[in-house]
């Protein structure tokens, strides 16, 4: 059956937007079986079956956090040479099972990962699920589907087969049967990679049609597979949300056809602000260029405008980090989304908790599952100093984590933080930061 226990003493956030209540939370295995007074909850324990107890006095009791945009085979990469070029299939499996404990540190006890390099995302899920290796739950793709056109790797795509985490699809034909191909490999998500970057172009233009797209929406749905889009443009997310996908992440730049269009097909968005956020208010912190500064921040606040109205009109917004680049590590910024949320859409922080906690069971396709705590629901539970429900900003401090629960297993907090030696080959390394010139020489 599993450890039993009773989480008492503190107030439960239970994912629902409700403010914080006082009760007990009772878990039996990987299963909440009670939430309410003690003398309710303890009830619900066999006689003679003693329950450890956990004091959660002055403490929030909340569910653990669903992280609906992770890659988490990608090793933290400075630039997608190094994601494409420099990776060993081997030492890329050790390294995603070296990274995933960080997420369960950091009170991350689901994520969705829709594209993995060397196609291992669902080979990972089955070893997380056996216990083979330590992390969150795990949904997950195999390869983003792009077109010759490419993605935001530019003229790196090449213009069929695969590369990292992309694989290229050049005809309808091939359309169906890489999609296929996938689901027989495990896949929880097909992801479709609807909008993509060339060099002489402004932003990301949109390279799939509707057609296309849907070719891949009816495909996936027919077998019971949900469909993800990458989408940083109006066009994209409003022909991704007419052609059925379940799942659009970004939703950049989102225009009112593109939101009606959302509305009318009942699609969630993870707009995945957190990369854009942190290169913004932290990138100069290590260096990385600050061309984009101003373009991302615009980004942010134009498709705010308008997730904002998604949001009042019922589209689930689900919460993401793209955690697994060298601006977003492992086990860092799972939470960042949520304060975005409240400062750019003016949620409530119990809003957004619940965009990271009960809507991300849809991005785990759990619904009714996960992301709350309620009775039948997974034992993924945090015990939490301070009140989130006041300040979503503490979820993003670690330290404030008095307890992680994860598949009803209590998470040693005191263990040490994963860390290892950079892997030989896997970092590129650039000769100088700007050409030497003879005047740079002669000040």
């Amino acid at each position: 059956m599993g450890e039993r226990f009773i989480i008492s003493g503190g107030r439960v956030i239970d994912g629902d937007g409700r403010p914080p209540a006082q009760a007990d939370v009772v878990i039996e295995g990987d299963l909440i079986v009670s939430v309410g007074p003690e003398n309710v909850s303890a009830g619900s324990s066999d006689a003679g079956n003693e329950l450890t107890r956990i004091d959660a006095t002055g403490c929030i009791v909340m569910p653990g956090l669903i992280d609906a945009h992770v890659h988490s085979t990608f090793d933290e990469p400075r630039s997608n040479d190094e994601l494409f070029f420099h990776r060993d299939h081997t030492l890329a499996a050790l390294a995603t099972a070296h990274h995933l404990p960080k997420m369960l540190f950091a009170g991350v006890t689901s994520i969705m990962d829709p594209d993995t390099i060397f196609r291992m995302g669902p080979s990972i899920r089955t070893a997380l699920e056996a216990g083979l290796i330590d992390g969150p739950r795990m949904a997950t793709g195999v390869a983003a589907l792009l077109t010759s056109v490419g993605g935001t790797a530019g003229r790196l795509i090449p213009d069929e087969g695969e590369v990292g985490y992309a694989h290229v699809v050049r005809t309808r034909d091939e359309m169906v049967l890489e999609t296929r191909r996938q689901v027989k490999e495990g896949a929880d998500w097909i992801k479709i990679h609807a909008t993509g970057s060339i060099p002489n172009r402004v932003g990301e233009l949109q390279v799939w049609t509707l057609d296309e797209m849907r070719i891949i929406c009816d495909t996936a749905h027919a077998l019971g597979v949900g469909v993800t889009a990458h989408c940083r443009n109006a066009g994209s997310t409003r022909d991704a949300a007419r052609a059925g996908v379940d799942l659009i992440l970004h939703a950049s730049f989102m225009d009112e056809a593109a939101l009606e269009a959302v509305v009318a097909s009942g699609a969630a968005i993870c707009p995945t602000f957190t990369f854009l956020a942190n290169l913004c208010d932290h990138g100069a912190l290590v260096g990385a260029g600050t061309d984009m500064i101003d373009v991302f921040r615009g980004e942010i606040q134009a498709t705010a405008a308008v997730l904002r109205s998604a949001f009042d009109s019922g589209v689930p917004i689900l919460c993401g980090s793209e955690s697994g680049f060298v601006l977003t590590p492992y086990g860092h910024w799972h939470a960042r989304e949520m304060e975005v949320l409240v400062d750019e859409l003016g949620l409530t922080p119990l809003e957004a908790i619940r965009c990271a906690t009960h809507n991300g069971a849809i991005a785990m396709r759990m619904k009714g599952r996960v992301g709350r705590v309620a009775p039948d629901h997974v034992a993924d539970v945090l015990v939490v100093d301070g009140d989130p429900s006041q300040d979503v900003a503490l979820l993003g401090d670690r330290r404030n984590l008095r307890e992680v629960i994860s598949r009803g297993r209590r998470i040693d907090l005191s263990r040490p933080w994963p860390s290892h030696s950079p892997l030989p080959g896997a970092q590129v390394r650039n000769w100088a930061d700007t050409p030497l010139t003879w005047d740079i020489t002669r000040p």
